[in-house]
């Protein structure tokens, strides 16, 4: 429980380093997009091929093929949720509200808040559990912004993004269990310590940029209770009722569980959709989630 308590409250202090960093322009614009560069191309890559290393047996492959089809699941339940839960609103609102309904912040906050609570083996679980979603955020998530898109360059996008790129290095050295020099082992570990730091103090930087009286919006709000808690639940509660490994069940939880991804309003913006709705929502959620994630920790880790 105080590990818990803990890690959040150290999460907490980071992002707030990243909201002072921002305020007191430590840290730019230009700045903050090359960290957040930074962190997706190298740091979380280098994370996900150290969650791999481990001993392999049967057990392990058996329950990362768990976890891949919970991931799936969770995958077709949000995009059908994704088609009925917004056709009230406008298609610019609609746009952002579906994809931040199948693509959450998992690949950002996911990695660290699995591995602090989960140790290693969470954040190997979570890395599997995020292939899914990455391939649907760069295919999918992405055709939901544009009319037209080039098939052909989004699978290129997914196969080699560095993420999942990690992901088959990460694979290949646990299934050969080779193992790596000494130096290319410490220069992994290094960068993947990093990475909790770089990613919270990224989210604060984004919160640094909008007013909390603009956070107030039905809408939002609507969105971020799916978001963070019923579809958890809707994943949570029937898993409950079959013989899959409890910790590959509660993984996905918590990782089904994250906020709203940063790259809703990066495509918003890009593709005119409504960008200012999109951070709201991204901000809002992110704030929400400081309450829901414990939450969900403590009832998953229990």
């Amino acid at each position: 429980m105080q590990q818990l308590i803990d890690l959040q409250l150290t999460m907490l202090v980071l992002m707030l380093a990243g909201v002072v960093l921002k305020k007191l322009n430590i840290m730019g614009e230009t700045g903050q997009a090359n960290l957040t560069s930074l962190v997706i191309c190298l740091v979380l890559p280098a994370n996900i091929v150290k969650s791999f290393m481990m001993e392999f047996n049967r057990a392990i492959l058996v329950s990362f093929a768990m976890v891949l089809i919970i991931s799936i699941a969770v995958q077709v339940l949000c995009a059908i949720l994704g088609r009925v839960l917004y056709n009230r609103f406008s298609p610019e609102l609609k746009k952002c509200l579906r994809y931040g309904t199948i693509c959450s912040n998992a690949g950002f906050l996911g990695n660290p808040i699995a591995e602090g609570v989960f140790g290693s083996i969470g954040l190997s679980y979570a890395s599997i559990f995020l292939i899914p979603q990455r391939i649907v955020m760069w295919s999918a998530g992405v055709s939901l912004f544009t009319e037209s898109p080039d098939k052909k360059s989004l699978v290129k996008k997914v196969a080699t993004h560095p993420c999942i790129v990690a992901c088959y290095i990460g694979l290949f050295l646990m299934i050969t269990q080779l193992q790596l020099p000494g130096f290319l082992m410490s220069s992994i570990t290094s960068l993947s310590n990093c990475c909790t730091a770089l990613s919270m103090m990224v989210i604060g930087m984004i919160l640094a940029d909008v007013k909390p009286q603009e956070m107030l919006d039905g809408k939002v709000l609507y969105f971020t209770m799916f978001r963070l808690v019923l579809i958890p639940l809707m994943i949570y509660i029937p898993f409950q009722f079959t013989n899959i490994e409890p910790l590959a069940i509660n993984v996905s939880v918590l990782l089904t569980a994250m906020p709203a991804g940063a790259t809703t309003s990066i495509l918003a913006a890009k593709y005119n959709g409504d960008a200012i709705f999109a951070t709201k929502m991204v901000v809002f959620s992110t704030l929400a989630s400081l309450v829901s994630t414990p939450v969900w920790s403590f009832l998953l880790a229990g």
